[in-house]
């Protein structure tokens, strides 16, 4: 059942809608996607946390419900109930990380219900274990700018440090995988993506200071273990980690170990993280094993290559991100589609010439020129299948062929970029520099 929307969500869909007043199909698909969240995936606990789930599948994603709920912080500055909404999901994803800093998406309640019953360490908590860094990031970078947005700071309270804490001690046991960590992941009868290789321990690496990775935030899993996008975003937020430590905290060890952390896995990208490509110059690889290998590509789920200055790492004119912004929306990029109605990239987690709408969302908030944020917008446009949703991934020659009817973070991400072109972005963000 759909709840009703807060006075505070209903006054800034009709500021938006004013901003669009020549386009009754942006009006309502702003309408729709921005409140969908709310509507229909936000779940408050009788403890003060809240549960969200991602939309068709049941259980709450660390990183999904860090980005569903994202663009409700522009509500949580004014307002106090969207406030403590966010507030309760991030102590609940504070929770399940202090659970198990390896599992990417929990259930409501200690049930049992898994996705599939695969070789790991299990709970009944857990629906999912499949370990992502960015499952360990998006808290941490919701955390930080709802304390931008709103100055509220009970959030970081004891379990959030012990979180932290924990979340440290994964990184650095992770960036000696097959020395250290006892982490491993096997599931039967699955494609190969759903599953890691060498009884579930993941393929060889090297040591590179770069923090390892089972699975991409596709969920599926990485060929090279050191995944550049998701070592990327643990730079940002091991740095907005500090920023609380120093500020609010006044840990002054936990802002060290933070800062060190950050520069060791920097120190990593920038070392074994990029690659002379003959047609595009410098750029970054997707993955590598710090062995010599490469992976170049990008996907759709972020954190991604195109997302880089949306996360913070670095800013649009960067050089490099340039140059690698040229190779992913090129068809050098293997996962980047061009057909008859639409453009972009897609997954190896979705159908061939399937391209997301997260992704044209991220193009959209990093592109350099008005122009190409334009045509973002009119893609959109198209591209609902006439539904007013925002999907998974759909078809380039007909967007009636799509995948998730229901997919919460889809509809976020589209709000937030149409929210971006009316200048309204979240506090402490990296588009708000």
């Amino acid at each position: 059942m759909q709840k009703q929307i807060p006075a505070s969500m209903k006054t800034l869909i009709e500021e938006v809608k004013t901003t669009f007043t020549h386009d009754q199909k942006i009006q309502q698909l702003f309408e729709n996607c921005f409140s969908n969240t709310y509507e229909t995936t936000i779940r408050p606990q009788e403890d003060g946390t809240t549960f969200v789930i991602t939309g068709d599948i049941p259980a709450m994603w660390l990183r999904d419900s860090a980005a569903q709920v994202r663009p409700y912080l522009l509500l949580a500055e004014q307002d106090e109930e969207i406030a403590c909404l966010i507030e309760g999901v991030i102590q609940k994803q504070v929770s399940f990380i202090n659970h198990d800093p390896y599992a990417n998406a929990f259930n409501e309640a200690a049930n049992g219900k898994r996705y599939h019953d695969d070789k790991t360490e299990m709970t009944p908590l857990i629906w999912e274990r499949k370990y992502e860094i960015d499952s360990l990031c998006y808290p941490i970078q919701l955390a930080y700018l709802f304390w931008k947005s709103t100055g509220r700071t009970s959030h970081f309270d004891e379990p959030f440090k012990e979180a932290m804490l924990t979340v440290i001690k994964t990184w650095k046991t992770e960036q000696n995988h097959q020395k250290d960590s006892k982490y491993l992941f096997e599931r039967d009868n699955c494609p190969p993506q759903d599953t890691l290789s060498h009884a579930g321990y993941g393929a060889p690496v090297s040591y590179t200071g770069m923090t390892w990775s089972g699975f991409r935030p596709s969920d599926d899993a990485c060929k090279y273990g050191y995944l550049i996008p998701s070592n990327m975003f643990a730079v940002v937020v091991l740095r907005q980690l500090a920023e609380i430590a120093s500020v609010v905290l006044t840990d002054k060890v936990l802002e060290k170990t933070a800062m060190a952390l950050a520069e060791e896995i920097d120190e990593g990208i920038q070392t074994f993280g990029k690659v002379e490509h003959p047609d595009f110059g410098t750029i970054y690889a997707y993955e590598t094993d710090g062995l010599g290998n490469y992976n170049l590509m990008d996907d759709a789920n972020v954190p991604s290559l195109l997302a880089l200055p949306y996360l913070g790492y670095c800013t649009t004119d960067d050089p490099i991100y340039q140059n690698t912004r040229k190779f992913i929306l090129s068809e050098a990029n293997p996962y980047y589609f061009q057909g008859k109605v639409a453009k972009g990239i897609g997954s190896p987690h979705t159908p061939e010439y399937y391209i997301w709408h997260i992704s044209l969302a991220i193009q959209g908030m990093t592109a350099p020129t008005d122009e190409e944020k334009k045509a973002i917008l009119q893609l959109f446009q198209q591209t609902d299948a006439d539904t007013n949703f925002m999907h998974e991934g759909f078809h380039v020659d007909n967007p009636e062929h799509f995948t998730r009817p229901w997919f919460s973070w889809a509809n976020s991400m589209f709000s937030e970029f149409l929210l971006s072109q009316c200048n309204r972005v979240v506090k402490g963000s990296a588009l708000a520099e």
